[in-house]
């Protein structure tokens, strides 16, 4: 894990209480087995607004992630992006899969298709995009994230930090209504941690609806409208960067940030 200079927070885009609620959650349980991953989860995040997930390994972050586009089934409880229920199968749910992009911790591009080819094959084959209209979009989008000039490459012959950089303008292709990220630099040597942060903290200041689960303390206190902490599957504390991480409420957080500083 990194531990950059504190950043300045995020203030020139300030969504808390403004706009719609775009993801609902609402008393969600997910049990695997007799293991309750998750609990009594209760979250809404509004349409601009960006929302970091933090918290110890296991808490249940990637899973309540997970769940938001249904890469996770959910037990009980609902889950709705912009006033829509997560669909249960079928082509109700591949369409809301196409309004909610996902960055994970492995980049997951097809090895044999140029970056450019990954990128348009979603906006063709998924939203039935003219090939012309899909090649300007990814063009543009690789040029947003900073790799304009790898487009007829082959994955293998760019650094992680790239290919996560192609992830993110793959999952923009889509032209999502709100962006996960699960751990989206724990796979990343150090050094190429900060271009894709660099990446996420521009489309926060777009104004791109996020959720994101990360280690990165400094992207939290940089880009985020409001930081969740998990333990044991609850959330057990919201509040902005600057309340969270100089006045934690709960012993959990309390607990947390200190082994963090002490590392």
């Amino acid at each position: 894990m990194t531990t950059p200079a504190d950043p300045a927070p995020r203030t020139s885009n300030i969504h808390v209480g403004r706009g719609e609620p775009l993801v609902e959650i609402t008393d969600v349980q997910k049990h695997y087995g007799e293991f309750q991953a998750l609990k009594d989860i209760d979250l809404t995040v509004n349409r601009g607004e960006v929302v970091v997930v933090i918290g110890p390994s296991g808490s249940g972050k990637s899973t309540l992630c997970r769940t938001i586009n249904r890469l996770e089934t959910i037990t009980s409880g609902t889950i709705t992006i912009d006033g829509a229920e997560l669909p249960k199968e079928g082509k109700a749910l591949a369409s809301l899969r196409a309004d909610v992009g996902m960055v994970f911790q492995s980049f997951n591009l097809f090895a044999h298709l140029s970056i450019l080819d990954n990128v348009t094959l979603g906006p063709i084959k998924v939203k039935g995009m003219k090939k012309s209209d899909a090649v300007a979009l990814a063009r543009q989008l690789l040029d947003r994230v900073g790799i304009a000039q790898q487009a007829d490459k082959l994955p293998a012959q760019l650094s992680g930090g790239q290919q996560q950089r192609v992830a993110i303008a793959r999952a923009l292709a889509m032209q999502p209504k709100v962006m996960l990220f699960d751990e989206p630099t724990s796979a990343l040597d150090p050094e190429m941690i900060n271009e894709v942060l660099d990446v996420m903290v521009g489309l926060a200041q777009d104004g791109m609806t996020m959720i994101v689960v990360t280690h990165e303390m400094g992207f939290a206190r940089k880009a985020a409208d409001r930081v969740v902490f998990m333990a044991d599957g609850q959330i057990v504390e919201e509040a902005t960067p600057e309340e969270f991480f100089t006045n934690p409420k709960s012993a959990r957080a309390k607990d947390f940030l200190s082994k963090l500083l002490t590392h």
